[in-house]
């Protein structure tokens, strides 16, 4: 395949809005401002918590650009913000299979079910994979006679595109091929909310923030409310965490925005949840204990 100086050229979709914290926007994950499958208009300062489970599956989902011999898969829409960055959960049928090119956005997998191979790398559950915009990633295949599903993360607006070269801005740097989080050490948080909990960090960020498992152990009583200043997506993998009245249990999802007063946290039994903040939560006053909450 021949590939035109200017098709490698076109500008690619790694422009970021700025935190609404006041932060730059260096890390690229457009985490505010988001929109939610629960509240089609954004609304800041205020937690939304939903079982994704309940949200309506959009069947003959393809990636934009991809070939039209590209069996189609499904996705549920999670959160999306005007610029195109979304998070869905996305089905792979067992027989998808995707040709090599680039993504115009940075584009983040995490594997909830079955296997992926891409390239020559295997994702199996739980593992994670960063591909960073423009950059060459090989043929997709889902393994296996089970459908894959998947975390889905776009940071912009994504396309694919049919190019045999990276784009000369690719920050191949950044690449994470497959991490499989079960082989991962766990290690301490950063905040003194979360002392009975542990952390796996999948991928840190420019602005500090990132991607994260945490486990937060039985018998957590956090005791407070918390005002979070800084935007969060959480997906809970495993067990529950009460938040306030909500349940926050596997398969839910919830969005935080900065300056939210998010409740009382607490669980008997623990669970084990896929994070992302847009923020270095070891900084100082980024997490709040709020006594006169709720």
């Amino acid at each position: 395949m021949s590939t035109s100086k200017e098709e490698i050229n076109e500008p690619l979709n790694i422009t970021s809005i700025k935190e609404d914290w006041g932060g730059d926007g260096r890390g690229r994950m457009n985490l505010s401002g988001r929109r939610t499958a629960i509240s089609p208009e954004y609304v800041p300062r205020k937690y939304i918590f939903f079982d994704s489970n309940t949200i309506s599956a959009e069947q003959g989902w393809r990636i934009n650009g991809m070939p039209d011999e590209v069996v189609f898969g499904s996705r549920r829409l999670l959160t999306w913000q005007d610029c195109g960055a979304s998070t869905s959960r996305v089905v792979l049928p067992s027989h998808f299979k995707a040709p090599s090119g680039i993504f115009t956005a940075d584009l983040e997998l995490f594997v909830l079910k079955g296997a992926i191979q891409i390239g020559e790398w295997k994702l199996t559950k739980h593992c994670y994979s960063f591909i960073p915009a423009g950059m060459l990633f090989g043929d997709w295949q889902v393994l296996g006679n089970e459908d894959a599903e998947i975390l889905w993360m776009e940071n912009n607006y994504l396309e694919y595109k049919n190019l045999s070269n990276s784009h000369p801005d690719a920050k191949l740097n950044e690449f994470i091929p497959v991490l499989d989080s079960k082989l991962l050490p766990w290690g301490k948080t950063d905040t003194v909310q979360f002392v009975k909990a542990s952390k796996k960090w999948l991928r840190k960020d420019a602005n500090g923030g990132g991607v994260w498992l945490l486990a937060i152990l039985p018998h957590y009583d956090g005791q407070y409310a918390e005002i979070q200043c800084y935007n969060e997506e959480g997906y809970c993998l495993a067990g529950y965490c009460d938040i306030g009245d909500y349940r926050l249990g596997k398969d839910c999802f919830a969005y935080v925005p900065s300056f939210t007063i998010a409740p009382w946290h607490r669980t008997d039994d623990g669970g084990l949840f896929l994070i992302r903040v847009d923020r270095d939560l070891s900084k100082v006053s980024t997490v709040l204990s709020y006594a006169n909450g709720y």
